[in-house]
C-alpha cells in the first residue's frame, strides 16, 4: 500500500469515528435535557407595616352657612391639636379642602322637607411611618367626639390603610429560601427515582404577594399592621 492509500484510509477511519461520535454526543445531550424535574419552593415571612394613611373625615349640618364654616374651622383645629398631642408632626398632617353640599339645589329633594339645608365635610390625612402611634390614636378618637366633632367614616371600609414598603429589602433572602426549599423537593424526588439532582435548567422567581397575617373574613391586608409576604418559585433541575 503506497503512502497516498495509507493517508486516504487514515482520513476515512477518522471520518467514520467522528461520524459515530457526534451523533452519539448529541443524542446523549438530548436525553439529558429530557431528564428533568420541575419543583416549586415556597417562602413566607411575617412583616410589619411601615407606612400608614389615616383619613379623618368630619362633617356638620345646618342652615346657617357662616356658622357651619366656623364650626368646621374649629373642629379642624381640634383634630390637628389632638394629632399633635398623639405625637404626630406637622409634616405628617395634611388638611384637604372643605366640601359644601347645598341640599336645596337637589332637584329631587322634596320642598316639604325641613331638614338642614347644608352639609359640610372635610378630611384630614395623616401619612406617617409611626404605625403604632396611629393604632393608639385611633382608639382615643372618642375624645374628639366628646368635644362635639362629628366623625364620618362611612365612606371608607377602614379609616386607616397600613402598607409595607420594604419588599425589595427582603426579596433576596426570600428567594434564597424558596430555592432551597425547591431543591429539597427535587432531591426527594431524585431519591425515589434513583437519580441525583444536577444543575438548574430554568428558574422562575414567582410573584411576591403581601397577605393579611390573620385570615379574617371581611378584613383585607391593608387593614392589618402585621402581614405575611409569600412567594412561590418554580425551578427546573437536571437529573443525573
Amino acid at each position: 500500500m503506497n503512502i497516498n492509500q495509507t493517508a486516504g484510509c487514515t482520513i476515512l477511519a477518522i471520518g467514520i469515528a467522528l461520524g459515530g461520535f457526534f451523533p452519539g454526543y448529541f443524542y446523549y445531550n438530548s436525553t439529558r435535557d429530557n431528564r428533568t424535574v420541575t419543583v416549586k419552593g415556597l417562602s413566607e415571612m411575617e412583616v410589619k407595616a411601615d407606612l400608614a394613611f389615616w383619613k379623618i373625615k368630619f362633617k356638620t349640618t345646618g342652615n346657617d352657612l357662616n356658622l357651619l364654616q366656623q364650626k368646621m374651622a374649629s373642629d379642624s383645629l381640634a383634630i390637628q391639636k389632638f394629632l399633635k398631642e398623639q405625637g404626630f408632626a406637622d409634616n405628617e398632617i395634611s388638611v384637604e379642602r372643605l366640601n359644601t353640599d347645598d341640599l336645596k339645589t337637589n332637584p329631587y329633594r322634596s320642598s316639604e322637607v325641613n331638614d338642614s339645608r347644608y352639609i359640610l365635610d372635610q378630611t384630614i390625612t395623616v401619612r406617617t411611618n409611626q404605625v403604632d402611634k396611629v393604632e393608639t390614636a385611633l382608639s382615643q378618637t372618642g375624645t374628639l367626639v366628646s368635644q362635639g366633632v362629628i366623625l364620618d367614616n362611612q365612606e371608607y371600609s377602614s379609616p386607616v390603610s397600613y402598607l409595607f414598603t420594604g419588599l425589595n429589602e427582603i426579596k433576596p433572602k426570600m428567594l434564597e429560601q424558596a430555592t432551597k426549599n425547591a431543591k429539597e423537593a427535587a432531591e426527594e424526588f431524585a431519591r425515589s427515582s434513583d437519580s441525583t439532582v444536577g444543575k438548574i435548567k430554568t428558574a422562575n422567581q414567582g410573584v411576591f404577594s403581601v397577605l393579611p397575617r390573620e385570615q379574617i373574613p371581611g378584613m383585607s391586608e391593608n387593614m392589618q399592621i402585621n402581614k405575611t409576604v409569600r412567594v412561590v418559585s418554580t425551578v427546573v433541575y437536571y437529573l443525573e
